[in-house]
């Protein structure tokens, strides 16, 4: 037993020294990657949007704000500059001289400015001006500080922009890697280490801060991107829903239409005397086309069919669809609502293609209910405009004289007019008016009307 258990506990002291072996070849491994492969990958900084632009200045003019895009880069290179020119004009009598002073200032601001375009080298280029800066003062007289010059806040700087720049992950990665080196240097320069873990702690923080800044912009893109997705799938989705239920629609019209063909076809041979053969065929074959037709629509029907018809759809769906001459229903129906509508036809009615006034009746509808939603306790119109070539609708709302409540639908209306108009080859306009109201006007071209030209007109 105790053999037993002895052999156990050797087990999982293997298995957890196999399992911190692991993590630390994990973590070696990620290290790598993110410091040592492809470290002067050219990555450039892009531009700033024009939508941050005109959010942070948006009284700059549309001259400046081109410049304006390059606010980052030039602020970076401007501390290049001024790195290298404070450098080389502190360069005292006891430092470099001459052209190595001024070589060691261009090493110390060349770091910054490469953040720009290759961040990780900067990194590892930062790295030299501190090293080197820790040689020059080990023989300081008052005692080496690798800390002392000015290279090592430039290279926190430099760390600062490539965490800003990178990932997160980099602040962590880079702090172990400098203050390894900077324990190094401490050892060969012989200088004193008592400041070097309150520079640790202290440049920890602000690479810790920095991290946090770029993980919460990383995040504010992440909803960003998915808001607009989300965004344009319900978009995408709507117009699918609208489509769907303006081919419901037309079904009946079609369907009607090609149950008139059907039975024209089937009665036409019983109305010629002697009917020769080949013409009874013909008319055979048209009814059978038109049957199955009829079928194929029937099934269309069942899949495009809507489950959530509007407020002011028909209870029956077997009823006819409507046409423009159940447009004093629907006026009496929204007046009973709460909203006093005026009604104007102007030219001479005339009939019009089934799918031109189902669709010209389906936006007056669409329009007077998105008044009754969003412009409470204010008046609208319905203008009908019979003209040449075809035929205008005018809905327009005044503002609303109290607070209108919040809509839980999507808010695509307009949308399913516009599907309606365009698919008709007409056009459509929709836009709030300077009265705080709303218009939509649409014209639904027509070149062939059935029927005879009645005269008339009036308000309803």
């Amino acid at each position: 037993m105790l053999t037993f258990v002895s052999v156990n506990e050797k087990t999982q002291k293997q298995d957890s020294l196999h399992s911190e072996v692991r993590i630390a070849h994990g973590v070696l491994h990620r290290l790598r990657q993110d410091l040592f492969v492809d470290a002067f990958a050219f990555r450039p900084l892009p531009p700033l949007e024009d939508a941050k632009i005109c959010r942070w200045v948006p009284w700059l003019p549309e001259r400046l704000r081109q410049w304006a895009r390059w606010l980052p880069h030039a602020t970076v290179g401007f501390f290049s500059a001024f790195v290298f020119l404070v450098d080389l004009a502190s360069s005292g009598p006891g430092s470099l001289h001459g052209m190595v002073a001024a070589g060691f200032s261009l090493l110390l601001a060349v770091p910054p400015m490469l953040t720009l375009f290759r961040p990780v080298g900067a990194y590892w280029l930062s790295l030299v001006p501190f090293a080197v800066g820790a040689f020059a003062d080990a023989g300081n007289p008052y005692g080496a500080n690798i800390f002392s010059n000015g290279a090592f806040p430039t290279h926190v700087i430099v760390m600062t922009l490539v965490v800003l720049r990178t990932r997160p992950r980099l602040a962590m990665e880079m702090w172990l890697v400098t203050f390894a080196v900077a324990a190094v240097l401490t050892a060969l320069v012989g200088a004193e280490p008592g400041d070097l873990l309150t520079v640790a702690v202290f440049c920890g923080v602000i690479l810790i801060s920095a991290a946090a800044v770029r993980a919460w912009r990383e995040e504010r893109r992440q909803v960003v991107e998915t808001q607009t997705l989300t965004e344009e799938e319900r978009s995408r989705r709507t117009l699918l829903e609208e489509r769907a239920l303006i081919a419901r629609e037309l079904h009946d019209v079609v369907a009607h239409h090609m149950s008139v063909i059907a039975i024209q076809a089937e009665a036409a041979p019983y109305r010629v005397k002697d009917t020769p053969p080949e013409l009874a065929t013909s008319f055979a074959t048209i009814r059978e086309n038109a049957v199955a037709a009829l079928a194929e629509l029937r099934r269309i029907l069942g899949v495009v069919r809507s489950a959530d018809p509007d407020a002011f759809a028909e209870s029956d769906p077997e009823a006819p669809q409507p046409t423009l001459g159940n447009l004093d229903a629907l006026l009496g129906s929204v007046r009973s609502a709460g909203l006093e509508v005026e009604a104007v036809v102007t030219g001479s009615p005339r009939p019009l293609p089934q799918g031109v006034e189902l669709s010209a009746y389906r936006i007056v509808q669409e329009g007077l209910s998105n008044a009754l939603r969003h412009s409470p306790g204010a008046d609208a119109r319905v203008e009908i405009s019979y003209v040449l070539g075809g035929l205008g609708v005018r809905i327009i709302n005044g503002a609303p004289s109290r607070l209108a409540k919040p809509s839980p639908g999507a808010g695509h209306g307009v949308l399913g007019m516009r599907e309606r108009v365009q698919m008709l080859g007409g056009e459509m306009t929709a836009d709030h008016t300077e009265d705080g109201g709303f218009e939509v006007a649409a014209f639904i071209p027509v070149t062939n009307t059935a029927g005879q030209t009645k005269a008339g007109g009036g308000r309803a």
